[in-house]
Formats: structure tokens, C-alpha cells, sequence
């Protein structure tokens, strides 16, 4: 069976835009090489993979079959290819973190920049989107690390805590609410909640904490934390966010904490990686960096704000 590459990495293209065109766009290539990419692979395999849905196309029930498989060959190319030029150039290993946007923003750049002066020979990457898109990276092996929120429970990957990450509920300081204290589930259930996109770590923990306290409120969604803040500071609603994203608006008083009656979940976070990952050198100095004492100080002297 001759299964190239560039077949499976069209195949993973198509299955993720759902389109021969957003794939073609995506890979950099004409449509007809995403075509006939397809059709050989098809061909090796002797079943359909794909089948056209509107204007797009959509997996078989074989192409659904076939998806993790490729996926995995992929990633495993992925870490041989990596840990092959570490063996070649030990001097110089490469490390790719992945990050979810908030920890991105915030958390990862100070300890990056930490880890640089410690472990200068180590060359780095930092890729930011959103939870799924980080878990989706380290999935296919383009991250050797992940730092976002708790790891999902089906045991595919394993995360390690190495820092606090709690969240406030902010408003704009002349809303109505910023003035009261112990503010109920009722009364916030009653504001119009402005959310990050689904996909979002702080979307999932939203979503679940308005489904565990019954609220329902009207809502409004927004692509990346500037956008909410923005939206947070022009009134148009209230919004739950982590105190990294928002300590700055908060000690200039540009948005106020919201005195809440009922505390809100604590939450961490953590270095994220699969299971199955093998145990690379540079993967375990960062790790270990990130857990440790010097990447606390790190992050809290980037959150200093001279003269405030």
C-alpha cells in the first residue's frame, strides 16, 4: 500500500474545512491537487472517503473510521522528525508549546522569556488559539506541550497544575450591580453575560457554571478576550474572566469585581500533553521550569504595574 504524506495530509485538510477549496487554501495548493490527492488515497484504500453535502463535502462513515488513523500516523512522523534532528544537533533542541489564548496572553510569555535565560540552547515555538485548537495541536503532534485548563477525562492526555487561575466577574464601574454587595444568582442571571466562542476554555467553565446554577441569561459572543473587555467597558453586559486577563482594567479602574454571594470554583492552570507522548529531553526541562518556583516569579513580575 503507497499512502504518501501528502495524501493523508490532504485528507485531514478536507476533513477539517469540510471543502476542497478551504483545504486547497489551507495547504497552499490548486483544487485539483486536493482532488487528486484524494482520489489516489481512496483508491489505495478501495472505499469512498468523503461524500458531497451542500455546498461542502462531509466524512464517510469510512472516512470517520479511517480520520484518527491518519491522524496518528501524522503526529508520529511529526515527533520522529523532531526527535531525529535533536539527535542530529543535540546542541540545539526544539520545544512547541501550544497555549490557550488567556495563558497565551498572559502566563506563557514571562516564563518563556525565563526559560530562555536558563535554557538558552533550546530553540522555542508558541502557537495561541483557543482549548479545542490547543488540543487539537497536541493531537497531531505539532505541540510537544500544552497550557490551558484541566484535561478532559477521557484519559487521552495528562495534565500537571502549576498555578492558580481564578476568575472574577467584571462590569463596566458605573454598571448597577458595581455598587452592590453579595450579588445573587438572580440578579446575574438577569444581566446579559458576554462570552468568549465556543472552543474556549473560559467558555466551557462558563457554560457549565450557568448550567450547575440554573441561569439562563441572555448572552452575547465575542472572539477573544480584548473583544469582551471592550464590550464589558462599553456596558453592554457583565463577564466572567480570569484575574490574569483582567488585573490591569481592574487596578486602573477601567472594569470593577463584582461582589458575588456565592464563591466561585477555583481553578488552575495546567501543562497539558498525550499520554502516549514519548519523553523528549527539552519537553521535561520546560516542564519542569514551568512547575517551579521561577516561573511563579516570573509571571508575578510581569503583572507588576509600576506606580499603581
Amino acid at each position: 500500500m503507497a499512502i504518501t504524506v501528502a495524501q493523508l495530509q490532504t485528507f485531514i485538510a478536507v476533513s477539517r474545512e469540510g471543502s476542497v477549496k478551504g483545504a486547497a487554501a489551507r495547504l497552499v495548493v490548486t483544487q485539483p491537487s486536493v482532488s487528486g490527492a484524494l482520489s489516489s488515497l481512496e483508491r489505495e484504500l478501495g472505499v469512498k472517503l468523503f461524500e458531497r453535502r451542500g455546498r461542502g463535502v462531509a466524512p464517510t462513515e469510512a472516512g470517520l473510521a479511517f480520520g484518527p488513523y491518519a491522524e496518528r500516523t501524522l503526529a508520529l512522523m511529526s515527533e520522529g522528525r523532531r526527535a531525529a534532528l535533536d539527535a542530529a544537533d543535540p546542541g540545539s533542541p526544539r520545544l512547541e508549546v501550544a497555549a490557550v489564548n488567556t495563558a497565551g496572553e498572559y502566563i506563557v510569555p514571562p516564563v518563556l522569556r525565563a526559560f530562555r535565560e536558563s535554557f538558552p540552547r533550546v530553540e522555542v515555538g508558541l502557537a495561541v488559539s483557543n482549548r479545542a485548537g490547543v488540543f487539537r495541536r497536541l493531537r497531531s503532534r505539532e505541540a510537544d506541550l500544552g497550557v490551558g485548563g484541566s484535561p478532559p477525562e477521557d484519559g487521552e492526555f495528562e495534565g500537571v497544575p502549576f498555578l492558580e487561575n481564578n476568575h472574577v466577574m467584571v462590569a463596566a464601574p458605573d454598571h448597577p450591580l458595581a455598587l452592590r454587595d453579595g450579588i445573587g444568582n438572580r440578579e446575574l442571571g438577569g444581566e446579559t453575560w458576554l462570552l468568549r466562542e465556543p472552543g474556549s476554555g473560559t467558555r466551557l467553565f462558563v457554560d457549565r457554571l450557568l448550567a450547575e446554577r440554573g441561569m439562563v441569561p441572555q448572552t452575547m459572543t465575542l472572539g477573544s478576550n480584548g473583544a469582551v473587555k471592550q464590550a464589558v467597558r462599553g456596558g453592554l453586559g457583565i463577564s466572567l474572566q480570569s484575574r490574569w486577563a483582567v488585573a490591569l482594567e481592574l487596578a486602573l479602574g477601567l472594569l470593577v469585581e463584582l461582589d458575588l454571594s456565592e464563591p466561585l470554583p477555583e481553578r488552575r492552570w495546567y501543562a497539558l500533553r498525550p499520554v502516549e507522548a514519548p519523553r523528549r529531553a527539552a519537553v521535561e526541562e520546560f516542564l519542569g521550569f514551568l512547575c517551579g518556583e521561577e516561573a511563579r516569579r516570573a509571571v508575578a513580575e510581569a503583572q507588576k504595574l509600576p506606580g499603581i
